[in-house]
């Protein structure tokens, strides 16, 4: 039975091409990450915060090595992409942002990134995720990006708030942490925001 419509994104629109680098003009570049970074981001995750708010932990450097692998890749296998957050200077580690959970039919995914704790309060998350909304919207050509976080994460709903995500609604206990289940804050951006 034929669809209606076409898809939004074809498939091949990411596999044939390398992951770009996204300068974000104030002094940040996303970059793919580099088995080089294991280190910088384990030490990240040892972070109590990340234990908060993130349902992963990281015992060892050749742990987060196969992550690695997996981020980079989820880009070739058209699944999702991650990007290192880096100093533009230095390329010193900040964190992490990623398009997930792709419909590339629908032209949908899901946002998600997380700072190390040197980098928190200086915007990292929010320039970061301003950059990835443009590049996926505006460049790309997806009709819509959510934000899901944990309603007592207050950072996280100033992120979202600050790049442009409406708030949506709360999705009750909609994701297990190892404190319980947590409510969840839905937000998004489509396309023309």
């Amino acid at each position: 039975m034929p669809f209606l419509t076409r898809p939004v994104l074809a498939a091949g629109t990411f596999s044939g091409a390398p992951q770009p680098t996204l300068p974000t003009g104030d002094g940040l570049v996303l970059r793919p990450w580099r088995t080089e970074d294991a280190p910088a981001v384990h030490v990240a995750f040892q972070d109590p915060v990340m234990h908060q708010w993130h349902a992963r932990a990281a015992d060892s450097e050749e742990e987060v090595r196969s992550w690695i692998t997996e981020w980079q890749g989820a880009w070739e296998r058209e699944r999702g992409v991650q990007w290192a957050v880096a100093d533009a200077a230095d390329d010193r580690l900040l964190g992490r942002v990623a398009l997930r959970e792709w419909v590339l039919g629908d032209g949908v995914a899901e946002v998600a990134y997380w700072t190390t704790a040197d980098a928190r309060g200086r915007g990292v998350a929010a320039r970061a995720t301003r950059t990835l909304a443009h590049w996926a919207l505006d460049e790309i050509g997806f009709q819509r990006l959510e934000l899901l976080h944990a309603v007592a994460n207050d950072a996280s709903c100033r992120v979202a708030q600050k790049t442009g995500f409406a708030l949506e609604g709360t999705k009750r206990k909609a994701v297990l942490h190892p404190d319980g289940w947590h409510d969840m804050h839905l937000h998004a951006r489509v396309r023309g925001d």
